[in-house]
């Protein structure tokens, strides 16, 4: 394997653009949660989560989290819909073929608040992927489906407790969701499924699939359902009427192309709450059917319920990307699995997309094993595969120009 070394502290350095037979994810920090955007090798398009949390919550403008990123001229989503137009492989339409939602949290979907702004049509209000969608068209928007393991459309269910007294909003955020989908589905015609655990098909190259017969998308858990790796067949975690909070629902993907492999699980955790690996967590079913991989991103945002021993083992990722926006990410032991040559032997490079100083000052001299602590981090893969770089952007401005650029490391 190639070793990464720094290749750039730029100035004035843009980013080569996208050309066919390449693959980017571009994991783009707003600081208010997840989002990444991906350009798979024949320019079908891909947007994982549109984190958009609210600015009337005192913790969302605190030392605590992260500012708004590059500015506060426009909203988190306003940025990402900027990014994407900065970056959209040229020649083809601006449109998104796909959209994945990996869960209902604010960080990863959306929040209504008294500030959002109603759309001019389709009746409702702009945040996360409602504020996305309404100003770039999505083709088919996917997510972990609405009914199970409890149906979050039952007015018995949305009046429980739990969600009655949900800081967050995440009910409301939902109904606002269901009618962007109801609206964009007349207007534009967009297309809604739930992702199915299990399937290899659901998420495909919609522009030169035979060309590219060694790409493929894996669904590998979708509401505590796992693939078992054995044909289509699943094994359900959680049973019908059991309900373990968002972060274990999240939909999970094995993104494959040659030899390389990428995963993303939203916010599975594999941690209990007295700080144990959990043998029967999301984490834990998954690790096994997912194996080695090139780049994995923290599940959680690197949150200590997150990456536990096995998993970390058994992926043993190259690369480690943090999609992060608070003092809570990584947790110290988070940090020091993924660092560990005992769970696994070799080289590995950490990027995060934010690092507070409240980290700085627990982290302190352990900082050293980031490659980055900001800024957008840009995966690319060469073509059929072979190898990849990581880039990374400066995301103080939008001009995003490179201020690093690792690798090219050998995709295993």
């Amino acid at each position: 394997m190639v070793s990464a070394f720094c290749y750039s502290q730029g100035i004035d350095k843009q980013l080569p653009s996208w050309e066919e037979g390449m693959m980017d994810i571009h994991h783009i920090n707003t600081g208010r949660g997840d989002a990444a955007f991906a350009i798979l090798p024949d320019g079908t398009t891909l947007l994982i989560d549109a984190g958009d949390m609210s600015e009337t919550h005192p913790r969302t403008l605190s030392a605590r989290n992260a500012p708004r990123l590059p500015n506060t001229n426009k909203t988190a989503p306003e940025w990402i819909v900027d990014y994407m137009h900065q970056f959209f492989p040229k020649g083809y339409k601006k449109q998104l073929d796909y959209a994945l939602i990996t869960h209902y949290h604010d960080d990863h979907f959306g929040e209504l608040d008294s500030l959002r702004i109603k759309a001019a049509n389709g009746g409702y209000w702009l945040t996360g992927i409602t504020e996305v969608g309404n100003k770039f068209p999505i083709l088919k928007v996917l997510d972990r489906g609405f009914t199970y393991p409890v149906n979050l459309r039952d007015s018995e269910i949305q009046n429980q407790e739990r969600f009655q007294n949900d800081a967050y909003g995440m009910v409301p955020t939902l109904k606002n969701y269901w009618k962007f989908l109801a609206a964009e589905q007349t207007r534009n015609g967009l297309v809604h499924e739930q992702l199915i655990p299990g399937q290899n098909n659901q998420i495909v190259l919609v522009n030169k699939a035979k060309k590219y017969h060694n790409f493929n998308i894996r669904n590998i858990a979708v509401n505590g359902t796992v693939w078992t790796g054995v044909g289509n067949d699943t094994l359900a975690l959680f049973s019908k009427g059991e309900y373990p909070g968002e972060n274990n629902l999240s939909t999970c993907i094995k993104i494959s192309y040659g030899k390389f492999d990428y995963f993303t699980g939203g916010d599975i955790s594999g941690v209990n709450g007295m700080g144990a690996t959990d043998g029967n967590s999301v984490e834990s079913h998954i690790a096994p059917v997912i194996g080695a991989v090139d780049v994995a991103t923290l599940n959680h945002h690197g949150n200590r319920d997150s990456q536990n021993d096995v998993y970390v083992r058994t992926l043993r990722p190259r690369v480690w990307i943090q999609q992060n926006w608070s003092s809570d990410h990584p947790g110290d032991e988070v940090l020091r699995r993924i660092t560990s040559k005992e769970l696994y032997p070799g080289e590995r490079d950490i990027f995060s997309n934010v690092m507070l100083q409240a980290n700085k000052d627990v982290i302190g001299g352990r900082l050293n094993q980031y490659k980055s602590q900001n800024g957008h981090i840009v995966l690319r893969v060469y073509p059929n595969g072979t190898s990849y770089s990581i880039f990374v952007l400066d995301d103080t401005t939008d001009k995003r120009e490179i201020t690093a650029k690792f690798g090219p490391y050998e995709a295993r």
